[in-house]
């Protein structure tokens, strides 16, 4: 089963085609994706479901251009991607793509206002760092360090870092593996605002089945591959998600 099922028809934003990915260990060869063909379009915002080890964060990587397939093709719009060099899948990355990851990745250093204005500073039409902590609620933070801030307050400065240069795609990797239900509730609650107030594409990936609930699609993994697509025709608000 593919992943382009939708509740309705728009362009599409990523398309990929037959993606797969071996990795090579010794004598062994471990097949972390299987076949994928995959369209994410503007605006959606969609979950990729499955347990650990079934290829999640490895499609992730490739759509980011962290990574490329073995086999397999991947446009962003229009754009293939499958071969392209080092420098424009760095151009890509920057332009295009903001990643939000399990760990937060903050310098100890630098203030969160400090921390986000890193990436304002290359990206082209960059939002304000206090605009971006405004909009994940963290306007009254911004001259904290991250020691002096809760583990749900450093994740929301990552997203705000991730928002900052204004990506057309948002690709989150188990941005609440490491946070409690409460404080997860208040990541996604800012995933969820950024995703409608922005129009950003955004894309998380998680093993838990109750975020699943507040998406548009649902895809849910196995074994290297997407075996089964879902459409929320009522999406649920992050703070009525419960695990």
């Amino acid at each position: 089963m593919n992943g382009t099922g939708r509740a309705e028809a728009s362009a599409v934003m990523f398309r990929a085609e037959g993606i797969t990915r071996v990795y090579r260990m010794g004598e062994v060869e471990v097949h972390a994706l299987r076949g994928i063909d995959l369209e994410l379009h503007p605006g959606e915002f969609v979950v990729i479901l499955g347990p650990s080890g079934c290829g999640k964060s490895t499609l992730l990587n490739i759509l980011g251009g962290l990574d490329v397939p073995t086999a397999g093709r991947v446009w962003y719009n229009g754009q293939d991607l499958t071969h392209a060099d080092d420098g424009t899948l760095t151009q890509f990355r920057r332009d295009n793509v903001g990643f939000v990851f399990q760990f937060y990745n903050l310098i100890p250093s630098l203030t969160a206002r400090e921390n986000v204005a890193i990436v304002t500073e290359i990206a082209r039409h960059p939002m304000r760092p206090e605009d971006a902590l405004a909009l994940v609620g963290l306007d009254g933070r911004l001259n904290h360090f991250p020691a002096q801030m809760s583990g749900g307050e450093q994740q929301r400065v990552a997203i705000a870092r991730a928002i900052a240069k204004q990506p057309a795609v948002l690709l989150c990797d188990e941005p609440t593996g490491a946070l409690d239900s409460a404080t997860g509730v208040r990541v996604l609650t800012a995933l969820d605002e950024v995703n409608a107030s922005l129009g950003t594409c955004t894309v998380v990936i998680t093993h838990n089945a109750d975020i699943a609930r507040m998406a548009h699609r649902v895809l849910t993994m196995g074994d290297g591959r997407i075996v089964d697509v879902k459409i929320n025709e009522h999406r649920l608000k992050a703070d009525e998600l419960r695990w």
